[in-house]
């Protein structure tokens, strides 16, 4: 007798369920980074899908350019950098590198410096470094307008960071190097391949000779950063890079690439790598600290004036230092003071986003109180060499033809300054 089952077996379904159960199972334990990286590593689902989003994530479509395309290109900039390290051909690494840049997820640690766009790239970018950098894997990518750092802990844990800087418009200067690392207080910088040489100098010490930096792959050894040191500033170590054009100074200010640092009148400018240049900087250098993580290109100090102190007490030099930016706004302008034997320069004024002290308006004008030894206050000021003459208001009044003005004061006055100029204009004084 044949009996019809109204109940379809349970068994090959529960079988097949309990399949499905192990395979997400596998799959997740397969995708946590401690059993090792997925495809995409940290990065976050993707969003979309679109052939040009595909091929910015494609390893095998990165820009790849020969270690001697610099010497005959018209351009010398990122855009003809190698790709360098001892990784370059890590594709697994290179695809984490690039998903983390289009989507970084919840345990990347993503930085940019002001004005820096931190979407992904808009197509393949440039391959410049992919390498094993003290504890971590660290891959430098370029795409016309921005640097990326992607950095990954070697041992396969969780977490990765991403650092991200604005270059558009770098030359043979801005492109000169970029930080690879930074532990225990130290930077390791790749430097750009028509560097000849590096060495590490202290800023606060002209007088000392840089310490010779050997280059490995372009890469050098940790040299002690400047920037968040904790304590008083004490030394100020920069960059030296040497290449068939010269020889300039790099100053870590926190960020992806190093600023240039560069003294005299603006638009006359010249490398901080004599001795008068080293000797301007030096007491100032501690205030760069001041210009830190703001995306600064580069910093020019212009001692725009020196100043017989009343009593007979030497002569003070007036320093400008002007910071301009990656992306044009954000200019800082310091006008520092200093007197004879002093450690430090001290900050007169400061402004932000003004053209004194620039190349578009070099000019300048500033003032301090400043007690004697004698415990007589007086109010100093001074003007770049094109000044005619200097009044001062307020709490001081008095005026003086010339680009220096001293009057007496009491201690906490206030005074607005003015300054004619030979041409007939007159400008403010900095505050």
């Amino acid at each position: 007798r044949l009996v019809v089952s109204r109940r379809p077996p349970r068994r090959p379904l529960k079988a097949a369920l309990v399949a499905g159960a192990a395979l997400a199972v596998c799959g997740t334990l397969l995708g946590l980074p401690g059993d090792g990286w997925g495809p995409d590593g940290a990065a976050a689902p993707p969003y979309a899908r679109n052939p040009a989003a595909q091929a910015a994530l494609d390893p095998g479509k990165l820009t790849r350019v020969s270690p001697t395309a610099w010497r005959t290109s018209a351009r010398t900039d990122f855009s003809v950098w190698p790709a360098r390290g001892d990784r370059t051909g890590d594709r697994a690494l290179l695809r984490r590198a690039l998903a983390v840049w289009a989507r970084p997820g919840k345990d990347v640690q993503v930085s940019a410096t002001p004005g820096t766009p931190s979407g992904g790239p808009a197509g393949p970018p440039r391959l410049l470094y992919a390498g094993t950098v003290d504890t971590a894997r660290v891959v430098v990518l370029y795409d016309g307008l921005r640097v990326a750092r992607y950095a990954e802990p070697k041992d396969g844990t969780r977490g990765a960071a991403l650092d991200l800087a604005r270059v558009d418009g770098a030359g043979r200067t801005g492109a000169g190097a970029v930080v690879l690392s930074r532990a225990d207080g130290n930077v390791r910088y790749l430097t750009a391949p028509w560097v000849r040489g590096a060495g590490e100098r202290d800023l606060r010490r002209p007088g000392s000779a840089a310490r010779d930096l050997a280059l490995t792959g372009g890469v050098t050894p940790p040299l002690a950063g400047p920037a968040g040191r904790p304590g008083p500033c004490a030394s100020w170590n920069v960059l030296e890079l040497t290449d068939g054009t010269g020889t300039r100074l790099v100053t870590d200010l926190g960020e992806l690439v190093p600023a240039h640092l560069t003294a005299g009148r603006p638009g006359r400018t010249h490398e901080v790598s004599g001795a008068g240049a080293l000797r301007t900087w030096a007491p100032y250098a501690c205030s760069l600290g001041a210009m830190r993580s703001a995306g600064v290109r580069s910093v020019n100090a212009w001692a725009f004036a020196g100043q017989p102190l009343p009593g007979g007490s030497g002569e003070a030099a007036w320093v400008c230092t002007r910071a301009e930016t990656w992306r044009g706004g954000g200019s800082r302008v310091l006008a520092q003071f200093h007197t004879p034997g002093g450690r430090f320069g001290v900050v007169a004024a400061k402004a932000e986003d003004v053209p004194a002290c620039g190349e578009r308006e070099p000019r300048v004008l500033a003032g301090v109180l400043w007690k004697s030894g004698t415990g007589d206050w007086y109010l100093l000021a001074a003007g770049s060499h094109d000044t005619a003459s200097i009044r001062a208001t307020g709490g001081v009044e008095g005026s003086a033809g010339g680009h220096l003005l001293a009057l007496r004061a009491e201690a906490g006055a206030r005074a607005d300054l003015e300054a004619g100029l030979e041409d007939g204009r007159s400008i403010g004084g900095l505050r």
